[in-house]
């Protein structure tokens, strides 16, 4: 279900995250399931400037493009549940914008490799941006989680698996 071409919004990656996850199955779901997963951002080199100051954080935020997905449906299974949902009531990765959102912890800096824990993405996939993580606007309280209410718990142990590949 392509979306219209006239509202185009290009983004060009500003570096690419490396994980030790070459293929989605058996990759965790959620960063709360790779707690423990070292990975690192290599940043393009002209924009290292851009990460002075960011050290003093703990820990970041990703937005990355999910770049070996194609196509989507507004129902999806997702990997918490065993029922249909609307896609946009869940994380699944088959987007109509394939962008992705995962917090991690920041470990260390290294000219323009930041080093990172709790990666949940495929290796080399496309970086669009950093923020860094501030828990009073980012942490906000809420009181409904939806159908995740009860699941949520999950996403600690689960793994990807066939679900979401392009078929």
């Amino acid at each position: 279900m392509p979306l219209p071409e006239k509202d185009a919004i290009i983004f060009h990656p500003i570096g690419y995250i490396r994980s030790p996850f070459e293929t989605p199955e058996g990759m965790p779901i959620q960063p709360s399931g790779a707690e423990d997963v070292a990975g690192k951002i290599e940043l393009h080199d002209a924009l290292k400037e851009g990460l002075q100051d960011l050290e003093g954080f703990s820990h970041i935020i990703l937005l990355y493009h999910f770049h070996k997905n194609e196509g989507y449906h507004l129902k999806v299974k997702p990997f918490m549940d065993t029922e249909e949902r609307g896609l946009f009531s869940t994380r699944a990765p088959r987007r109509p914008n394939m962008i992705g959102m995962s917090t991690v912890e920041l470990l260390s800096i290294e000219g323009n490799v930041l080093h990172i824990r709790g990666v949940d993405v495929l290796d080399k996939t496309p970086l669009i941006d950093i923020k860094p993580y501030v828990k009073e606007f980012d942490a906000v309280p809420a009181d409904r989680f939806g159908w995740l209410e009860t699941n949520a718990k999950k996403s600690e142990s689960l793994k990807s698996d066939e679900r979401f590949a392009n078929k």
